[in-house]
Formats: structure tokens, C-alpha cells, sequence
């Protein structure tokens, strides 16, 4: 996209209703009218040249809708999760949009452009200290990438919280353009305990998805105005996940961060701007011994 192009696109965004158009593509997404989801699905497919081969059920006859396409499962083993004691694995199939050290509170967001963690956290000091001068990642999700959302470490979820939010596209573009932009954005903060200590997975909305979904919540919708409040958490499922257990999904494309603490994970020198990496794919390694194992969630039923 030229610099033109992006300006352009990002000015456009504020002149939309995104709301409005976030819900029509909600409901459009949920029809399953046979004829209509089937050309739905398949034009989709084409127009982002998505790899099918690797799916669970067949496509489009095996799907009931295209948000069901979108949050679509993979066959067994189509994501290896590695497997070293230490590793810290992709949560997603995205490209890196930012990595690597958190500036006191500060996150890198683009070129001159940082936010700060209380923001982003919308929450009391001291959970958000804890991730003061930590190490993060952010992973943008295209609409051709894989949407459902896996943990980079095995832990156990404390706690949700939703924050409502704006629905700006999470693109690069945007990314470059925007002040702050994802902690402008609606966002779901998964809260987990790991045997090295705290770690946050936020689900970042964005323009267009419909709705974020974990096993715990349920679906949460998008809220324009409001505070954040913690989620009711499902107690007949299981909050202890294994490394690259699933914790979540978007309905359309958008972002996902993960926070840790000081002195807990180094993220390989690879894991930069613009590298495309895959769920269960190694971002780094632990480097404080673990303390204790967790264990727990699988698939949850569609």
C-alpha cells in the first residue's frame, strides 16, 4: 500500500460508521441460507487464496455459515506445538506486527508511535507494573490467516476482562497512522498464572469482527461506550491449558498481544516487524525455572 493509499484508508475509517458496518458484516456472516453461505464461503476462499488442505471438514459443504468458515479448526497435527520444556510458541498464524523489549511502560506500537501499558490494561496499577519494562509481541491476523487463538505457555486463566472500545482496522496502515491504536480499540484481556509467573493474552477488535469468543465468556459482542468489568467465567470448563491449548477466537481479522514480566522470556532475534510466523511455532524461551505444571484444555465443542 502506497503512503497515498494508507493516509487515504486510514482517513476513510474515520469517516465510517464502523459499528454499523461491523454489525451487517455480523449478521451477514451468520447466514445459513445453503446457497448463499456456499458462494460466500467459496469466493472467499478464492479471493484470499486460502489453503484447504489442511482443514478438518470439507469446504464449503461442512461449514454452516461463513463465520463458521472463518473460525474454522484444523485438521489434527496441521500445527505442531513444539515441544521444548522452555519454548515460548506462536498463540496464532499472523504476521508480527511488533516484538521485543517493553520500554519502562511503554509499547512499541510503530515508527514513533508507542502506548502505554495502563492504557492498554485498563486496570489498576499494580497488575499493570508487573509488565513494566517485560517483554511483549503483537501478531496481526489477515482474513486469510487461521482466527482461533492458542496460549504461548501451559497456565491456568485468573481472569477476563472486556474493554470497550473503537473499531479501527488493526492493518499496518492503521497501525502507522493512529495514536494508541490498540489500546483505542475494543479488547479482551485473558489474565493467565504460568509456572514462570503472570502473563497477559489481549484480544485486540477491530473493524469488521463481529465478536471475540473464548471457551470461559462465551461470545462477547462489541460495546462502543462503557467500562471495563471482568467476565463471568464458565466453571464447567477447565482454565488450566496446555501450551498451544486453544483460549479463544476472533469472528473476522484483527490482534492479539501477549505481555510477560521482567525476567521471564527472551523472544528470539527473529521474531521482528513483518515476520510471518505460525501457532505453535517457537517465539523464545522461558528464562526463570518453572515452578510448577499445568495442565488441562482441548478443543471446546462447536
Amino acid at each position: 500500500m502506497s503512503a497515498f493509499a494508507a493516509r487515504l484508508f486510514v482517513w476513510l475509517q474515520y469517516l465510517l460508521p464502523r459499528y454499523w458496518l461491523t454489525a451487517i458484516v455480523y449478521r451477514v456472516s451468520r447466514i445459513r441460507n445453503v446457497r448463499i453461505k456456499d458462494t460466500l464461503i467459496t469466493r472467499f476462499v478464492s479471493l484470499y487464496d486460502i489453503a484447504t488442505d489442511e482443514l478438518a471438514r470439507d469446504v464449503p459443504a461442512d461449514f454452516r455459515s461463513l463465520n463458521d468458515f472463518f473460525t474454522r479448526e484444523l485438521a489434527e497435527n496441521a500445527r505442531p506445538v513444539d515441544t521444548a520444556a522452555a519454548s515460548i510458541v506462536s498463540p496464532v498464524d499472523g504476521t508480527v506486527s511488533a516484538a521485543g523489549p517493553i520500554d519502562g511502560p511503554m509499547i512499541f506500537q510503530a515508527k514513533g508511535k508507542a502506548y502505554s501499558l495502563h492504557d492498554l490494561l485498563a486496570t489498576n496499577i499494580a497488575e499493570a507494573d508487573a509488565y513494566v519494562d517485560g517483554q511483549f509481541a503483537t501478531i496481526y491476523l489477515a482474513p486469510y490467516n487461521y482466527h482461533r487463538v492458542h496460549t504461548p505457555l501451559a497456565g491456568e486463566l485468573t481472569g477476563a476482562r472486556y474493554v470497550p472500545g473503537d473499531l479501527f482496522s488493526v492493518n499496518a496502515a492503521t497501525a502507522d497512522k493512529i495514536e494508541g491504536l490498540f489500546s483505542r480499540n475494543e479488547r479482551l484481556i485473558c489474565d493467565f498464572s504460568t509456572a514462570t509467573g503472570p502473563m497477559a493474552v489481549i484480544l485486540v477488535g477491530a473493524l469488521n469482527v463481529g465478536s471475540i469468543t473464548t471457551p470461559w465468556t462465551g461470545e462477547v459482542r462489541p460495546r462502543k461506550r462503557g467500562v471495563g468489568e471482568e467476565l463471568r467465567l464458565d466453571t464447567a470448563v477447565d482454565r488450566r491449558v496446555d501450551k498451544g491449548g486453544l483460549i479463544g477466537w476472533f469472528n473476522m481479522g484483527s490482534t492479539v498481544i501477549v505481555l510477560w514480566p521482567p525476567g521471564v522470556a527472551e523472544l528470539d532475534t527473529a521474531i521482528r516487524a513483518g515476520l510471518r510466523v505460525t501457532m505453535g511455532q517457537a517465539m523464545g524461551r522461558t528464562i526463570v525455572k518453572a515452578t510448577r505444571p499445568s495442565s488441562g484444555l482441548t478443543d471446546p465443542p462447536r
